[in-house]
């Protein structure tokens, strides 16, 4: 009976665990992107374009998501017009990994 116990305890925590790290792209994209590309990802006028539907973000790999997301992008290298999104988009600071969960979850969930 006790091994059951311990086993469903570990269970228990390793689900906990999984699903914390499926969680961790949202999270991540609403704490350190959704300031310029909204909490939805549906852009803001001036500083920086739609993720939600954007055609980068659906055709790409997401390690060409990754990439941008973790060494930035100047405002030229964009195909959008300068005058529309006049702002380079900075490096983000973040991790490999966490850069990693929120170009999953750009492709993933934002896109549902």
């Amino acid at each position: 009976m006790r091994n059951i116990v311990i086993l469903f305890v570990a269970f228990v925590v390793s689900c906990a665990f999984a699903g914390m790290a499926l969680a961790d792209g949202a999270a991540t994209f609403v704490a350190r992107c959704a300031t310029c590309h909204g909490q939805n990802g549906e852009g803001m006028g001036g500083m920086a374009p739609a993720l939600k539907g954007n055609k980068f973000i659906t055709d790409r790999r997401a390690e060409d998501i990754k990439q941008v997301i973790l060494e930035g992008r100047s405002a030229a290298a964009k195909k959008y017009s300068a005058k529309d999104y006049p702002i380079d988009m900075p490096r983000s600071g973040l991790s490999d990994a966490d850069a990693d969960e929120v170009a999953k979850f750009l492709q993933g969930d934002l896109q549902k």
